[in-house]
């Protein structure tokens, strides 16, 4: 789910396909296209918010460098945040009002590919320059019955991120962090005890992303939320029952959790850039989110291994091509993309760049390139231009190698949906009973296998 992304993101508009977009990524004409060819307009994901202005101007810098190096196209932005809404996206998808290159996540590509709702761009793959050094995995992903419909953009594993100096604040190593969920009950209640305000723990209860977590939390205990032939729940175990125990003891017992509900992806990043928050799982964009975004320190900020993990969630997002977009308007929207998402050195991969910015540079996230020369380069140009120590992020780096990956569960956003009434009850009332909770999303989530066939 992006996140980040984020994990996890922005989406964007494309007037060549009658929608009314921002145009605040093209702020003057494309130079005339060479030969007479038609001018070309499309409209392209992920220009950040306003209240990031350094990175929106960053974002805006690369719009105006790819225009040049492309005459005849036109590319406007948009800016919601982040790329991928849930609430959003279905209704626009099913109306054919989506983007020029949108962004999906990726428990939802074969119902995008299968629908016809994404153009096929295997003849394109070549203008992204660097494929074939994308990882096989994440490339089979968006490819069906040998086609391609499909540019990986984001894969991520999950951790544990935590604010390291609010562990020193409650007398605890950040050197030495978490790697039991008993560990993490006693550093939450510390750091709870620092006073008002500050929460130990942070969780989702909603939006989507309540599910979400819930599903990370799971997996990590070894659990699965739907069963191997995807006909019946399966979160409805020891495992799902001690993911919500747990989360119950620290809200109510503990009272290191806070007593506010956090809702949307939005409210815990929020919350965590605050500085009062002590923990939250999530993958390492987590931390340039927190700080880009919503004004962390980038100091502050610590990645451990997911705890006690027999698996860790696994996910991403791909952009994909309208459609109903013309052969100019595909070409046009792949070269965005390679430039601006697939080039060493450039757009999201302008390290030096981002360094002058004050972006938290060094943090080991999307691993869509692994260990290729292209992958290798990245993180060559991260470690260079590091602003920030690299050590805070080596037990994530070594204790992610060692946990196997794990999948979304298929139809993911409509369990994630079920599985937020869970969270949002185990974290909103006392007398909260998990195995009932669990047994109604459980009803729900039967019916909406069976209905999915």
């Amino acid at each position: 789910m992006q996140r980040s992304t984020g994990l996890l993101l922005a989406t964007v508009l494309t007037t060549g396909l009658g929608l009314s977009a921002t145009a605040c990524g093209a702020s003057e004409p494309a130079t005339p296209a060479p030969g007479g060819a038609a001018p070309v307009t499309i409209t392209v994901a992920c220009q950040p918010a306003k209240s990031a202005p350094k990175e929106r101007r960053a974002w805006d810098d690369d719009v105006a460098a790819f225009m040049r190096a492309h005459p005849g196209v036109t590319v406007k932005s948009t800016d919601q945040q982040p790329c991928f809404d849930p609430k959003t996206f279905g209704p626009k998808l099913a109306g054919g009002q989506m983007e020029t290159a949108f962004v999906v996540p990726v428990t939802t590509y074969d119902d995008v590919i299968g629908k016809g709702q994404a153009l096929d761009i295997t003849q394109h793959v070549g203008l992204i320059k660097n494929w074939n050094d994308l990882r096989p995995d994440v490339r089979e992903l968006v490819t069906k019955d040998g086609r391609v419909y499909g540019v990986p953009n984001v894969h991520y594993g999950v951790g544990l991120v935590y604010n390291r100096k609010l562990f020193t604040q409650a007398g605890l190593n950040p050197d030495t962090p978490p790697t039991t969920w008993a560990e993490i009950r006693e550093a939450a209640k510390r750091i709870a005890a620092l006073g008002p305000g500050h929460v130990g723990y942070g969780e989702y209860s909603g939006g989507n992303t309540g599910g979400w977590h819930f599903t990370q939390a799971l997996y990590g205990r070894g659990g699965s939320v739907v069963a191997d032939d995807g006909k019946k729940a399966a979160f409805n175990s020891p495992e799902g029952r001690a993911v919500l125990q747990t989360l119950h003891d620290m809200r109510w017992t503990d009272d290191s959790m806070g007593s506010r509900l956090l809702v949307g992806w939005e409210s815990l990043m929020m919350a965590m850039g605050g500085g009062k928050v002590g923990m939250m799982l999530g993958a390492p964009d987590v931390v340039t989110d927190v700080v880009n975004k919503f004004k962390g320190n980038v100091a502050d900020y610590g990645i451990t291994g997911f705890p006690e993990a027999r698996a860790s969630l696994s996910g991403g997002e791909a952009f994909m091509i309208n459609p109903k977009a013309t052969p100019e308007q595909a070409k046009a929207a792949l070269q965005w993309l390679d430039f601006r998402y697939n080039t060493v050195g450039k757009g999201r991969f302008d390290f030096a760049r981002g360094k002058t910015l004050g972006n938290p540079v060094g943090v080991p996230d999307n691993d869509v390139y692994g260990d290729s020369p292209t992958g290798k380069a990245i993180q060559a140009g991260r470690e260079e231009n590091a602003t920030l120590p690299v050590q805070n992020y080596a037990p994530y780096v070594r204790a992610a190698a060692a946990v196997p990956p794990k999948a979304e569960p298929p139809h993911a956003q409509e369990l994630y949906a079920i599985l937020d009434v869970v969270m949002s009850g185990v974290l909103s009332r006392r007398d909260a009973d998990p195995g009932k909770l669990l047994a109604d999303a459980e009803a729900k989530a039967d019916a909406l296998l069976a209905a999915k066939g």
